[in-house]
């Protein structure tokens, strides 16, 4: 085993350490449908036309280049953000510290390491939560709600909105359900979806479920469920739509406002993308981006280890016109 303080560990062997760590993975996270697009640069080149964002390959030096289809594209390149972060281990820190778990076993400074590695990649995967679900609303928000990116404005798409109007008895809740999908279907332009998930906030499934029109169905549904011990607030289809519960808060920020609801296509290819760039050290320029890296430097006197983490992602909604936004009233 290393010794960081003697041997250290290289930009290699920490970016390996640290993206073999296991991912916090958050309800978003674990959908999987954000494609890993890896870039060698700091942005992602995109092409619009007819309401869908291409992919503009990259050709080369030297080489031909490809076609330019027939119409007026709509070109534009998104910067991919920089999320560093930074930690420092002591030897003080570590010096007499017993082990967790353990009686008389002295911690070694690898396990600290470790745990510092994790503790920050937890912070990073839960931002990237936080900017995947904002994807899926069509901007990306930084941690304070400030817009990153703005997928309708810069790309003159309207967003979709539909009222359910579950404040009503009469409304034909199936119906507006059938309105969502039929809206996602014509603007999927080829793409193939196995589905669609609204993920709604407590507000928003509580008026769904205890509508005129949804209750004997969620009934049935939840005595199956209980049957099987399931919470039926993790999945409960109607109208072909599935309705999922998302109560996430960080910060003190809802991931989704009151009485709304966002759905989304599931099963595509193309329509969902994590653009990564590569970490801005010398060893990484132009090479192709990893998820995760990490580095350390020795503090003056060998008294401690300074780390560095860090992630460039941007999640990127290819077709954003298959956004619907849902909302209770």
């Amino acid at each position: 085993m290393l010794d960081p303080f003697k041997d250290g560990f290289t930009l290699a062997q920490l970016s390996q350490a640290i993206n073999v760590l296991p991912n916090m993975y958050s309800r978003v996270a674990s959908l999987n449908l954000f494609k890993w697009r890896p870039q060698t640069g700091k942005t992602a080149t995109i092409e619009m036309r007819n309401g869908v964002l291409r992919l503009v390959p990259t050709t080369p030096w030297g080489g031909v280049p490809p076609k330019n289809q027939s119409g007026k594209p709509n070109i534009r390149s998104f910067n991919i953000p920089h999320m560093p972060l930074e930690d420092t281990v002591l030897a003080s820190d570590v010096i007499g510290v017993r082990a967790f778990g353990t009686e008389n076993t002295l911690e070694p400074i690898t396990q600290r390491v470790n745990d510092k590695l994790q503790e920050m990649k937890n912070k990073i995967d839960q931002t990237m939560e936080w900017r995947m679900l904002g994807a899926l609303r069509g901007e990306v928000l930084d941690y304070d709600g400030t817009v990153l990116e703005n997928y309708f404005t810069a790309f003159g798409i309207t967003k979709k909105s539909i009222d359910f109007e579950l404040d009503d008895p009469d409304t034909d809740v199936r119906a507006k359900c059938v309105e969502v999908l039929r809206w996602q279907e014509d603007n999927l332009n080829g793409e193939v979806s196995t589905g669609s998930r609204a993920l709604v906030s407590p507000e928003f499934f509580d008026a769904l479920i205890s509508h005129p029109k949804v209750t004997a169905v969620y009934q049935g549904w939840a005595e199956a469920a209980n049957k099987l011990g399931g919470d039926l607030r993790k999945g409960f289809v109607f109208g072909g739509l599935t309705f999922e519960e998302y109560r996430a808060v960080v910060d003190g920020q809802r991931f989704i406002s009151a009485g709304k609801g966002h759905a989304f296509p599931l099963g595509t290819s193309e329509t969902f993308s994590n653009f990564g760039a590569p970490a801005d050290f010398v060893e990484t320029v132009n090479t192709v981006a990893l998820p995760y890296y990490a580095r350390q430097q020795n503090k003056d006197f060998n008294r401690g280890i300074d780390l560095h983490v860090q992630s460039n992602i941007l999640p990127l909604v290819a077709r954003p016109a298959t956004i619907v936004e849902l909302v209770a009233s």
